[in-house]
């Protein structure tokens, strides 16, 4: 029979990992961001705020190179010095930025940052239960097959998030009148604008959805609401 405690001591774990990962995430980009001036960009943030029958958007630049968005858990949106360097040289255009904030605003609305705190803390239960289980039957490699496996869970959960932000992301740009076009232009160009070798790696290992895929849903989602009108 599986001991209760441990798991419940790796359930309350997770929670309070995940809290503490929060709160310094919060400190660091309260450190290190701006809110975003860029008069076409905020214009673009706008538009987007018209759709969703809100005064404003707040996004803010996080200063730092990787080209990245993302939205923090207390639901602020930012993009990286690194992403708007590219839209300053041209590389991304105002619309693309603009279906990355979108992205972003996706996860926030969607309650992906309070999903994940249950999922991490769910998956860290799961895996001591799994270690326990699995230890007896493989002593020695019980717990490494235990990791391995929640590894791929987690990963699965992370890309339905991705793709939910896409659709919710495609939704909110179409209705703000700049479609979905921007987004898969974005995603032809995204590889080669972070340099990643992502898509060698086999889709079940990945935290993001292969680009291909991304962009085939969003496809089916523009066919499918042509059709419906």
């Amino acid at each position: 029979m599986i001991k209760v405690m441990p798991i419940l001591l790796a359930l309350a774990y997770g929670v309070a990992m995940y809290r503490f990962s929060a709160w310094r995430t919060a400190r660091e980009l309260d450190e290190k961001s701006t809110e975003l001036a860029d008069p076409m960009l905020r214009e673009m943030c706008n538009q987007l705020a018209r759709a969703l029958d809100l005064d404003r958007i707040k996004v803010f630049i996080y200063e730092i190179e990787p080209v990245n968005g993302l939205a923090a858990p207390d639901g602020r949106i930012f993009i990286t010095r690194g992403f708007y360097n590219k839209f300053r040289r041209g590389s991304v255009s105002a619309a693309e930025m603009a279906s990355v904030i979108a992205h972003e605003l996706g996860h926030v609305a969607l309650g992906h940052s309070r999903r994940r705190m249950i999922d991490f803390s769910g998956q860290n239960a799961l895996r001591t239960a799994l270690a326990m289980v699995l230890s007896r039957f493989l002593p020695g490699v019980g717990v490494w097959v235990a990791n391995g496996l929640t590894t791929l869970l987690a990963a699965r959960l992370s890309r339905g998030d991705e793709y939910e932000a896409d659709a919710y992301a495609a939704a909110l740009l179409t209705k703000a009148g700049i479609g979905i076009d921007p987004q898969i232009t974005l995603f032809e160009k995204l590889e080669s604008l972070t340099k990643s070798n992502a898509g060698a790696a086999p889709a079940w290992l990945l935290s993001h959805p292969k680009t291909a895929e991304r962009i085939k849903a969003l496809e089916g989602l523009r066919a499918k609401w042509q059709l419906e009108g």
